[in-house]
């Protein structure tokens, strides 16, 4: 399935003008207005009244366009009534405007629109509605929900935090928090149309939301944005977005509309239908949230899914490293000394290979903690090492590479391994090289990547993400590490290698 249809190069928002530290005080970015028509295309009902909420509405861009497209519907509606909330006084001034040319534009066409604009919090009052529900037969209830909400993360602890876990709502920032209050407003059937940063769909923080949304909303249509610098170009916005359409059901849906493109004026969207259980495997305890957005998506994953063993089959885990540079200060060293011992970052691995000591570089070479302090240094051994986060820019998500003692000095019993760095390891220490050898070459497996990718939308390599992929047997990983020997094979070498040996 394809079409033809373009998104539009996205203008600078239209919103006050707000100082940097501002905006992310208020996790606010403001939709750009062709962004927003995007967004309110992704509705597929047609009412004939429109009860519509926008959760966090700023100037109105999304409650504008909604507007727009229930006036391109046939036949018309004959009311529209949205319920608008917005915190900000300077972007209130601007939605008041925005929703009496709503009125303007539905009058012309014989509908009938009404708005109640709400300068409140929306997750306290959303929460005060769903306590007073209790105890009340006459809920507000909305049967359109559309939104951009806030970024900002939420602090544990806080009263709105009480509050929602009260309701039965874990949320760790205030978008998944929306999303939940909101997919409790609606009817039956309701549709939520929604741009939101990609990072909910995978990792333990998102788990008891991701649970939560899904036993309650079944995803209709899912957009990819291929690129991470188009969406909110006016803002320093890092996070990969997607929009999607999700209506009120227990139930999830037979096939779901996948489509992605760059966001770029003449990029065409890109779409297909798949089953549902292509996007969350049935018996995944963690609900990851799969976005296979391309034929190659979809092929990596057929690869890996013959592919069924587990990290813990190898007796093996991954872990993330326990120095925390700047809380032991005092105990690195630029160089190397008696009493000293190895430290590693991202930079001591290139190519696959460590690159250690760098006296030149930025980074300390060595920490010097006492043996006993197990809380900061491991064994010297044989560790399968992965960056925890990604240049934006980086064709690859996944770089691993092997930390074998050959190439440290002789002698060296204890290292350290910085908090931006993942290690496989056997129980706290190392194991076998042929072992690390292939399984960092499984790692860096560009059908791995891709995989990876369909989970994870942002630069950051969770360990907990690691070990949700599949991992071929021992037996097959040994093979191709000794295959690979001493050699650090190119990235065209490893993608021709690893299938002969990981999909016997």
């Amino acid at each position: 399935m394809s079409r033809s249809a373009t998104v539009p190069k996205l203008p600078p928002s239209i919103a006050p003008a707000r100082p940097e530290e501002e905006k992310r005080t208020l996790g606010q970015f403001f939709t750009p207005p062709e962004l927003a028509e995007f967004i309110a295309g992704f509705f597929t009902r047609d009412l004939r009244d429109w009860r519509l909420i926008d959760a966090g509405a700023g100037a109105g861009a999304l409650t504008l366009a909604t507007v727009k497209h229930a006036l391109r519907q046939q036949p018309r509606p004959a009311t529209f009534h949205v319920t608008a909330y917005e915190i900000d006084p300077a972007a209130v001034v601007l939605l008041r405007q925005t929703l009496d040319h709503c009125a303007t534009l539905c009058a012309e066409e014989g509908v009938a629109f009404s708005s109640d604009l709400r300068a409140e919090d929306f997750i306290d009052q959303a929460l005060g509605t769903l306590e007073r529900n209790l105890f009340s037969p006459k809920a507000e209830t909305f049967n359109a929900a559309i939104a951009n909400p806030p970024y900002r993360k939420l602090s544990t602890g806080s009263l709105q935090h009480r509050r929602l876990c009260a309701a039965g709502i874990e949320a760790s920032n205030l978008y998944s928090a929306f999303l939940s209050l909101l997919s409790r407003l609606l009817d039956a059937e309701g549709e939520l149309s929604a741009i939101v940063p990609r990072s909910f769909c995978n990792g333990p923080y998102f788990r008891s939301f991701r649970r939560d949304f899904l036993s309650r909303m079944a995803f209709r249509r899912l957009h990819v944005f291929g690129s991470r610098n188009t969406l909110f170009s006016a803002e320093a916005v890092l996070q990969e977005n997607i929009v999607f359409c999700a209506y009120r059901s227990p139930t999830p849906a037979n096939q779901i509309e996948v489509s992605t493109n760059s966001g770029a004026e003449d990029d065409p969207l890109r779409s297909q239908l798949l089953p549902w259980r292509e996007i969350v495997t049935p018996d995944d305890p963690e609900q990851f949230i799969h976005l296979p957005a391309s034929a190659g998506d979809r092929s990596a994953r057929q690869q890996l899914s013959a592919i069924t063993g587990t990290l813990a089959d190898l007796d093996l885990t991954v872990s993330t490293g326990k120095v925390v540079d700047f809380r032991v200060r005092d105990l690195l060293q630029r160089e190397a000394a008696p009493g000293t011992h190895p430290l590693f970052y991202p930079c001591h691995f290139r190519g696959g290979l460590v690159v250690w000591p760098q006296p030149e570089g930025r980074k300390p070479n060595a920490i010097a903690a006492p043996v006993e302090r197990t809380d900061l240094l491991i064994p010297v051994g044989t560790y399968v090492v992965v960056r925890r986060f990604s240049a934006k820019e980086e064709k690859k998500r996944i770089v691993a590479s092997v930390l074998s003692p050959t190439r440290l000095p002789h002698g060296v019993r204890w290292l350290g391994l910085e908090n931006h760095l993942n290690y496989f390891h056997c129980h706290g220490a190392g194991f076998a090289t042929a072992l690390a050898t292939g399984l960092a070459a499984f790692l860096n497996w560009s059908v791995v990547d891709t995989f990876f990718r369909q989970f994870n939308g942002h630069t950051q390599v969770n360990a907990t993400d690691l070990r949700r992929l599949p991992y071929p047997p021992a037996k097959a990983l040994i093979a191709l590490g000794e295959h690979i020997g001493s050699t650090s094979p190119d990235q065209i070498e490893i993608d021709r290698i690893v299938p002969t040996f990981c999909q016997r």
